[in-house]
């Protein structure tokens, strides 16, 4: 069973998501007020179980950033062996991995606008798989790290360009615009380890393939992400790793193929679904 933030009449809703619409939760579960609470709580069993059966509530809704409310999210980068050759530094694989955090104001849902910003226009995309950690730990072992994963959602990490090279150390300024994200559509329980290990991103525009390639040839795997990221940090429920993306971004094109108003970016992992995006200037 699948989990979406919309809205719908008004209002903003949690639930689940069927081929035929989707199934309000929020209102049966008041103590969870929002998808976020649910997956701190351990809810999505108790979620699922709800929807079972129940009759769709909406068929005309539209789909918000998956957590809109999340507090934390750390994103992996240059995470694959294509992607660390790009940058022709003559650099061998790294020992340790790249972090930085976005916050989810920099993300907008499935089927709603990147936006493109007038301070500069080289916006860019990154295919991803996003982790939403489901139980507390510090210094996991990356043998029990799949224990602490609640469930699975798809990541289009949009980056403005040049603004991470706006400070000798820092790519903060470069990823956390406004709405030049996504991550949705939904939330997959991680029930079954192969989401992740057979898991493949495709990234199109336009139709056009960008990215393409199997998270099992990450250079730092999401075992190996979590026991990292909590040795430093106690991983709480509700956190986001954003866990990396492929060769093929558009900066590294040549020519450099940035988005612009009227593209279609599709983001699809084949164990999860696809997230879609158009692209709009900002007004």
């Amino acid at each position: 069973m699948k989990f979406a933030t919309f809205s719908a009449d008004g209002a903003q809703h949690y639930g689940a998501v069927t081929e035929n619409g989707f199934i309000a939760l929020d209102g049966t579960f008041p103590q969870w007020p929002t998808l976020f609470d649910a997956v701190c709580a351990g809810g999505l069993d108790a979620l699922a179980e709800a929807a079972t059966g129940r009759e769709v509530t909406h068929t005309e809704a539209s789909y918000d950033m998956v957590l809109p409310n999340a507090r934390r999210i750390l994103c992996v980068g240059v995470n694959f062996p294509d992607r660390n050759a790009e940058y022709k530094d003559g650099s061998d694989q790294p020992k340790y991995m790249s972090l930085f955090p976005r916050f989810a104001s920099g993300f907008t849902g499935h089927d709603q606008p990147l936006i493109r910003p007038p301070e500069s226009h080289m916006l860019d995309y990154e295919g991803e798989v996003a982790v939403v950690i489901g139980k507390p730990g510090r210094r996991i072992a990356e043998a029990d790290a799949y224990d602490h994963i609640a469930a699975l959602t798809i990541c289009n990490e949009g980056t403005i360009r040049d603004w991470v090279r706006h400070a000798k150390f820092n790519v903060t300024q470069g990823k956390n615009w406004d709405r030049s994200g996504a991550m949705g559509p939904w939330l997959v329980p991680f029930t079954d380890h192969g989401l992740l290990d057979e898991a493949r991103i495709v990234t199109r525009v336009n139709g056009e393939v960008r990215q393409d390639d199997v998270l099992a040839r990450m250079m730092h795997p999401v075992r190996k992400e979590i026991a990292y990221i909590s040795t430093f940090m106690t991983l709480q429920p509700g956190d986001i790793i954003v866990t990396g993306t492929p060769t093929g971004s558009g900066a590294r094109l040549d020519p450099p193929q940035f988005l612009k108003p009227g593209d279609v970016v599709e983001v699809e992992v084949s164990t999860l679904g696809t997230l879609r995006n158009t692209v709009e200037d900002e007004a």
